[in-house]
């Protein structure tokens, strides 16, 4: 059975890997990930992984195709995937001193054209930052491209007082979902 990753992330490949799954091909999916109007934190998390999969198994319909999309949340507010230093001091200041969560998304396109998904929330605590501290983690540029622009297995991590919910989800994985999701349609799991 062919498995295809819908996803351009490194991080999901190693976190994959973990599980001793790997991808027989990484076909990332094309698809607008704006945010609809009105549309909350889950809903959007759980919309992007199922569009994302349908769109990589329209192409590919003969195989398993595994897609996901993480969000940063503060209350109904959605965070960006940051690209830019400015966007980054902006939510590090959102998140300072404050309680978020991370949403994952997880769906998994069978042949036949059924979609079966998961929805990980983990919550987690930020320190109050300093400027310093800001200072120091926009130096490192780890966050480009990361919803909510930090890395919590990278130089984030100190920042975080409390995480309650699974680690691997706020990387952009939730594997003991995952794997479950795998194991249902049948994909060969040690």
């Amino acid at each position: 059975m062919r498995l295809i990753l819908a996803s351009a992330s490194p991080r999901r490949l190693d976190l994959l890997a973990r599980i001793g799954v790997v991808p027989d091909a990484v076909v990332p999916a094309e698809i607008d990930e704006k945010v609809a109007t009105g549309e909350l934190p889950r809903d959007h998390a759980r919309r992007l992984a199922i569009e994302k999969a349908e769109a990589v198994a329209a192409l590919q319909p003969e195989a398993l195709v595994l897609a996901a999309d993480t969000v940063v949340a503060v209350g109904r507010r959605i965070l960006p995937k940051v690209e830019d230093e400015a966007t980054l001091r902006a939510c590090m200041a959102l998140l300072s001193g404050r309680r978020h969560r991370v949403l994952t998304g997880v769906a998994l396109a069978a042949p036949g054209g059924s979609t079966r998904t998961r929805l990980v929330e983990t919550r987690i605590a930020m320190k109050r930052l300093s400027a310093e501290e800001m200072d120091f983690y926009a130096a490192h540029g780890e966050w480009r491209g990361k919803a909510g622009g930090y890395a919590l297995q990278g130089y984030g991590e100190v920042y975080v007082r409390h995480i309650a919910g699974s680690y691997s989800n706020v990387v952009g994985l939730p594997l003991a979902e995952t794997r479950l999701l795998l194991k249902a349609a049948g994909y060969p799991l040690g």
